[in-house]
């Protein structure tokens, strides 16, 4: 079960039973959901009773005292001061995930919490979800072994999935689930194109492979260096999404030169100046919010400031999306009731207005 506290609980509990009932059966798409942020954490306590830590021959790897450590810190709740801090809680979790099997479990740990209907629930949180994750390279798995490991659970968990109920059907009565290859801005220019490489071969194969994203924390690498990379994944017919403007920090002019990679959605832009909000806006480019997360990151002080109200303003095309579901204990009913619920709790929107904004998420899917 998902455990949601902080903006996004109060909020979903000062609705009526109807209009969460309203929520749920809203078709929407999640298309901004971290693969290793997203794991229950039942699942990764599972995984950890059969963690071995590395051996004392000299071995790089997380010992068993960090790993638990970090458990512990979800376990509690987690403080976040600054976005960096946010960085420092994956060591453990990448530890838990460092195996096919392992990766697999969590693969189907996180596809539940999206999917599976609880008591009481008629539908899961969405209709179609995109599963972002990066692939990584271990002692036991390559990264393309690592990719096709989450393919292969994600593409039969999506065959099992009923069909949605013609009443409540958005152009398609079919719910899926796709995945995006996630490039990590500290990674080398190699290690991305390799990934693209990959991503476009897998993507050809019909496995669900929809696009590529870049990720990782906002201070680092160097983006004079990647739009080649963006290029051929866009003419091997790949969707990209780009985390962009997160920080005070990320100059205009970086944003400008990510902007030149022509994106077709953008993760966050919590700070885009009017040069690039014109340019998102001229390209009617979609973004995707994570109102929780840029809440207790502290990229937004509240609500009532929070980039979305600009956006809305304009009719934008906008998705709600949960981010990181284990570290930020929200859920993607709870980020739509951050739109319905009344202000402080809320933005305090129609329901015409959330049914608009969850048609614009699945409009806005890189795949059909």
């Amino acid at each position: 079960m998902t455990i949601i506290a902080g903006p996004a609980a109060r909020a979903l509990a000062s609705l009526s039973p109807s209009q969460v009932k309203f929520i749920r059966r809203l078709p929407k798409a999640e298309l901004h959901a971290h693969l290793n942020g997203s794991i229950p954490l039942a699942i990764l306590q599972e995984l950890a009773q059969s963690y071995s830590p590395p051996s004392a021959d000299g071995q790089i790897g997380v010992s068993n005292d960090t790993v638990q450590a970090g458990l512990e810190k979800l376990r509690n709740g987690v403080t976040i001061e600054a976005i960096g801090d946010f960085f420092g809680l994956f060591p453990a979790i990448y530890a838990l995930t460092s195996t096919p099997e392992a990766i697999a479990r969590a693969t189907r740990g996180v596809l539940d919490a999206f999917f599976q209907v609880d008591d009481g629930d008629e539908e899961p949180e969405c209709t179609y979800l995109e599963l972002r994750t990066t692939p990584r390279s271990t002692e036991t798995m390559s990264r393309e072994v690592y990719l096709r490991t989450v393919l292969s659970v994600t593409s039969s968990y999506s065959h099992s999935l009923p069909p949605l109920p013609e009443s409540i059907a958005h152009g398609s009565t079919r719910r899926r689930i796709s995945v995006i290859a996630s490039l990590d801005r500290r990674m080398s220019v190699e290690v991305m194109e390799e990934i693209v490489d990959l991503a476009i071969r897998l993507k050809d194969e019909g496995l669900g492979l929809a696009g590529v994203d870049l990720c990782g924390d906002p201070n680092k690498g160097n983006v004079e260096e990647w739009k080649h990379i963006f290029e051929k994944a866009r003419i091997g017919g790949l969707g990209i999404t780009l985390h962009i403007a997160e920080t005070l920090e990320n100059s205009p002019e970086e944003t400008l030169k990510l902007l030149s990679y022509k994106p077709d959605r953008l993760g966050h832009a919590t700070f885009l100046n009017e040069e690039a909000r014109k340019i998102v806006m001229e390209n009617q480019t979609c973004i995707e919010i994570c109102l929780t997360s840029n809440l207790l990151c502290k990229t937004a002080t509240d609500l009532d400031s929070h980039h979305i109200r600009h956006w809305l303003k304009q009719q934008h095309p906008l998705a709600i999306c949960t981010d990181d579901i284990l570290p930020f204990r929200n859920s993607l009913t709870a980020e739509y009731a951050l739109l319905f619920a009344k202000q402080p709790l809320g933005l305090g929107l129609t329901e015409d207005e959330v049914r608009t904004i969850a048609e614009m998420s699945l409009d806005s899917r890189f795949l059909d």
